[in-house]
C-alpha cells in the first residue's frame, strides 16, 4: 500500500505561490532599497543639512512602528489579499506623490504614511511565506526568503547607476515595483492561505507575552545590523582604515548575510531553530571579539563574511520558530510584532552604539554588539532551563 499523500511530509509543496510571494518581496525590497538613497541624494542636491537628511528618512520607520500593532487587526476585516492591493497602490501613489513634490518639509508626512503601508506589505509577505513552506523545508525555504530581502535591497541602489537619481526615470521604476507588488499577489491570490477567518483573534496584546526570546532576538538581530552598518565608518576612521576598505568590509558582512541563511536553514530542518538561533548568537559574540584583532590585517574579510552570516541568521531562526509555533491571525500578530521589535531596534542600537563608542573609545562598538548577543544567549538558555519558550 502507497503512503497517503495526506501525510504533512508528502504534501506537495505549493512552488506557484512561493515563487509569487518571492517575487513580490523581491520587488518590494527593490522599491524600499532605492528610495532611502534616492531621497537622500534629492535632498543633498537642494542644499538640505545631514541632520534634517536623517530625521526626513527616519520618518517611513517611524510611520512603521505606528503601523505595526494595527496590521493583524487590518487582516482580520479586509483579509490578507485585499489589505495588500489596497497597501501597493497607496505606496506607489505616495511615492509619486514625493516626486511630484520635492519639499523636504512635505515629505516629512507622505513619508511617514509610506512607511504606514508599507508594513502590511512586509508582514503579510513573510506570514505567507512561513505557512505556504512545508514544514520539512521551512528553514530552506526561509533562509531563500531573507537572502532573496538583502539582495533586493542591494539591488535598489545599484537601479540608481543605471536610471540615475534626476527626474522622473527612478520614481517611476518605484512605482512599478508596488505596482507589480500588487499584481504578483492578485495573480496567485486564490493560492494564498487566508488568515481571518480561523477563530483565534490573534492580537499583539495577546502574542507579546508568549514569545519573549523570539521577540529580543528580532530587537537584537535589528540593533545589531543598524549599528553595525551606520557606525562601523566611525570605527574604521578611528583604527586609520581607509573609507575604500570599510565600504569594502561592510558589502562582504552583507554577503555573508545573502550567501549563507539557506545553509543555515537547512541546519535548522535537522536540528533546531532555536538551536541554531543559540550558535548564531555565540558566534557572533565571537565576531565581535575578533574584530578589533582582524581589523585591517587579511583575516577581517573571513571573520566580515561569518559574521554578517550569523549576526542575521539569529532573525531567520527566529522566524522559521514562529512558523513552527503559531497559524492563523497569531502568525499575522507574531509577525506583525515582529516588525514592530525590528523598528525598535533599528531606532536604538545606533545611539547605544555611538554612546558606548563616545564614552570608552572606538571598542565601544564591539562591545555593545557582543551585549546585545550575550542577552539573547542568557535569556534563551535560562527559558530553556525553566522550559518556558
Amino acid at each position: 500500500m502507497s503512503p497517503s499523500t495526506d501525510s504533512p511530509s508528502l504534501a506537495p509543496v505549493p512552488w506557484l505561490a512561493i515563487g509569487a510571494v518571492t517575487a513580490t518581496v523581491t520587488v518590494f525590497a527593490v522599491a524600499q532599497g532605492l528610495s532611502y538613497p534616492l531621497l537622500s541624494f534629492i535632498l543633498e542636491r537642494q542644499g538640505i543639512s545631514p541632520a534634517l537628511i536623517g530625521i526626513s528618512a527616519a520618518m517611513s520607520p517611524i510611520g512603521m512602528i505606528a503601523s505595526a500593532p494595527l496590521v493583524p487587526a487590518l487582516v482580520r476585516r479586509a483579509g490578507g489579499v485585499r489589505t495588500v492591493l489596497i497597501c501597493s497602490a497607496l505606496c506607489a501613489l505616495l511615492f509619486a506623490l514625493i516626486g511630484f513634490t520635492q519639499n523636504v518639509w512635505l515629505w516629512f508626512p507622505l513619508r511617514f504614511m509610506i512607511g504606514f503601508v508599507v508594513i502590511p506589505l512586509y508582514v503579510l509577505s513573510e506570514v505567507w511565506m512561513i505557512a505556504l513552506a512545508p514544514h520539512r523545508i521551512r528553514g530552506r525555504v526561509m533562509g531563500v526568503y531573507t537572502s532573496i530581502i538583502s539582495l533586493g535591497f542591494a539591488l535598489g541602489p545599484a537601479t540608481l547607476a543605471v536610471v540615475g537619481t534626476r527626474g522622473w526615470p527612478p520614481f517611476l521604476v518605484g512605482i512599478a515595483a508596488f505596482v507589480i507588488c500588487g499584481l504578483f499577489v492578485a495573480a496567485v491570490a486564490d493560492r494564498l492561505p487566508g488568515f481571518e477567518e480561523d477563530g483565534q483573534q490573534g492580537t499583539l496584546r495577546r502574542f507579546l507575552p508568549v514569545a519573549p526570546t523570539l521577540l529580543l532576538a528580532v530587537v537584537v538581530a535589528a540593533g545589531f545590523e543598524t549599528a553595525m552598518m551606520s557606525m562601523m565608518p566611525s570605527y574604521g576612521q578611528a583604527h586609520a582604515i581607509g573609507e575604500a576598505e570599510m565600504a569594502t568590509l561592510m558589502t562582504v558582512f552583507i554577503a555573508g548575510n545573502f550567501a549563507l541563511q539557506v545553509p543555515l536553514g537547512y541546519v535548522a530542518d535537522k536540528w533546531s531553530a532555536r538551536g541554531v538561533m543559540m550558535s548564531c548568537a555565540l558566534l557572533s559574540v565571537v565576531g565581535c571579539a575578533l574584530l578589533p584583532v582582524v581589523l585591517g590585517g587579511p583575516f577581517q574579510w573571513p571573520v566580515a563574511f561569518f559574521w554578517g552570516a550569523f549576526a542575521y541568521g539569529i532573525y531567520t531562526m527566529a522566524i522559521i520558530e514562529l512558523g513552527q509555533r503559531f497559524t492563523g491571525t497569531m502568525l499575522v500578530a507574531g509577525n506583525a510584532a515582529f516588525a514592530l521589535m525590528w523598528g525598535l531596534g533599528g531606532v536604538s542600537g545606533p545611539p547605544a552604539a555611538g554612546a558606548a563608542m563616545q564614552v570608552i573609545g572606538a571598542n565601544g562598538l564591539p562591545l555593545v554588539l557582543a551585549a546585545m548577543c550575550l542577552a539573547l544567549f542568557a535569556v534563551g538558555v535560562a527559558r530553556s532551563i525553566v522550559r518556558a519558550p
